[in-house]
This record gives C-alpha cells, structure tokens and sequence, in this order.
C-alpha cells in the first residue's frame, strides 16, 4: 500500500461518505458532553488541517490537526476505512500528521478520545506512538469517559 494524503478533499463523495460514517460512530459510542467529533463545516475552520489519505486513488482513511496554541498541535478525526483496519492505515495517518506539525514548529501534539472499547485500538496506537495521559487541554473538561494523551515533539 502506498498512501498519498490530499488536504481539504471535502467535496469527494467517498470523503463525505467516511466523515457521514465518523460522526454516527462517534456519537453513537459516545455520551452526547464527551462527544467533540466535528462535522465538515468544523473541519474546515481556520487553524484546522484535514486530509484524505488514499492507495491509487482509493480512499483508506482520514485525519486532521488543529492549531490550539502556537507550539501545541491537536490530532483530530482520525478515521480507517473499515475494510483496511488493522493494516497500518491508522499508524501512517498518524505519522503524517506528525511531521506536519513538526514542521508547523509544534512542540507538542495532544488529542482528546474515549475510553471505553470502541476506542481500545485508538489507545493502543497513540500509546504505541509515545503519547501518554495527561489532563485535559483546551476548553475540554475532565469525564469519566474521556482520555487525554499527549507527545512532546
């Protein structure tokens, strides 16, 4: 697989179909206030980076960053498409979006997920990745459900 990863890519229906995909899976495995999926009009806000990561054209998943500080990046809507879980698309997604904000000067990048087993592989990838917990960030609040992780840069 080789993966090429194109910014914005809003107006593609398989783009538009994943993101449909995201939003219902978000909220239907998350409570309504620890819920902070972003539909597309979020994700084309100012300081928010979005990607499409395609094969040959085929879309496998998606990924955005969103500047929440001069040095501090945030990784949001991360996303596989269903038939190529579990074959690294996640990881490069991942990778992708740090060295992104390596090169945007972050010095840290932190991102906000579940906790509950809808979100385990998430976990076990960022863990695997050098993020660790920490507090909340932003203007997130603390719940039982919520994980923070965070990555020195």
């Amino acid at each position: 697989m080789l993966l090429t990863f194109h910014a914005g890519d809003f107006d593609s229906p398989d783009v538009i179909d994943l993101l449909a995909f995201h939003l219902k899976e978000m909220r239907s495995n998350s409570p309504p206030e620890a819920c902070h999926v972003l539909p597309i009009d979020g994700l084309q806000e100012e300081g928010m980076t979005f990607w499409s990561a395609r094969d040959r054209g085929r879309l496998m998943g998606i990924g955005a960053l969103k500047r929440i500080a001069v040095d501090h990046g945030e990784v949001k809507s991360m996303r596989t498409v269903p038939r190529v879980r579990g074959r690294g698309v996640g990881r490069a997604i991942l990778h992708h979006i740090i060295l992104e904000a390596l090169a945007r000067g972050f010095r840290r990048l932190s991102l906000e997920t579940g906790s509950t087993e809808p979100f385990a592989a998430a976990l076990r990838l960022y863990g695997s990745e050098g993020f660790e917990p920490c507090g909340p960030f932003g203007t997130y609040e603390a719940l039982p459900f919520t994980r923070f992780l965070t990555r020195e840069l």
